[in-house]
């Protein structure tokens, strides 16, 4: 057998990976990591904004004029995001820790997700007044008309009034109390049939602070042994937040 000729060409191998290959791997794994970065970074940030459910803790303070009135109020008690910056207002709604009054934080997160336990919070809503009479003033002119003659003793002295069947306001319930030197404390309510089906509204009450601000402030029916300290404490909360 003859030995192959020293002048004949070598034979021609191509590489098995091409730098046009591993250029395409190398784009296709930077390209992954960033991904992988972007679903960590937006999943987390969803899942802080899932949880906060449309709360937050933010106490940066907000001048909100309503009417005559000039509120200084911290972003955590104002319960609406779209509510939540400085502004000429029709109305802004908050919402309140019971009995501290206190806003959405970490230390209260606990009473503002517990669906079950409605007496945590007190739900206020502040707008310009469009009555003349706050809820004690419309007793005499007003109610008294919707009200059956009969009453039954109600919680820490109220007196519970039902209203007539042949009224717009069947089925609610008002709690009446002298005070002396002061108006009668007037509770308009739609109580549960059973107590552990309680809300957060189940009743409401409106009163005049400020030049012109009407202060209309909803809590459950089980936090009625302590309307005086509700009726006084909402009175001062919103007082201490208008401005000078």
């Amino acid at each position: 057998m003859n030995a192959p000729s020293s002048g004949s060409p070598e034979p021609e191998f191509s590489p098995l990976l091409s730098p046009r290959f591993i250029y395409k791997v190398t784009a296709v794994v930077v390209l992954l990591a960033v991904l992988t970065t972007m679903v960590s970074f937006f999943g987390h940030w969803f899942g802080e904004n899932l949880a906060l459910a449309g709360h937050t803790s933010s106490r940066e303070t907000y001048d909100i004029f309503i009417g005559q009135d000039h509120l200084r109020l911290p972003a955590n008690i104002i319960r609406f995001e779209s509510q939540r910056a400085t502004s000429i207002a029709e109305r802004v709604d908050l919402y309140l820790t019971w009995p501290a009054l206190e806003g959405y934080s970490g230390e209260t997160r606990h009473l503002f997700d517990d669906l079950n336990r409605p007496e945590n919070l007190i739900f206020l809503q502040l707008s310009q007044s469009t009555m003349s009479q706050d809820m004690s003033g419309r007793l005499g002119p007003i109610y008294r008309h919707i009200l059956s003659e009969e009453t039954r003793p109600g919680p820490a002295g109220l007196t519970r009034h039902d209203t007539k069947s042949n009224t717009g306001y069947a089925g609610e319930v008002f709690f009446t109390a002298d005070r002396d030197g002061r108006p009668s404390y007037v509770l308009r309510c739609i109580l549960p049939d059973d107590a552990d089906a309680s809300t957060s509204a189940d009743c409401q009450r409106d009163v005049h602070v400020g030049k012109d601000l009407a202060v209309l402030y909803r809590f459950s029916s089980k936090l009625l042994p302590q309307w005086r300290l509700i009726d006084d404490s909402v009175e001062t909360f919103v007082r201490s937040r208008l401005a000078p």
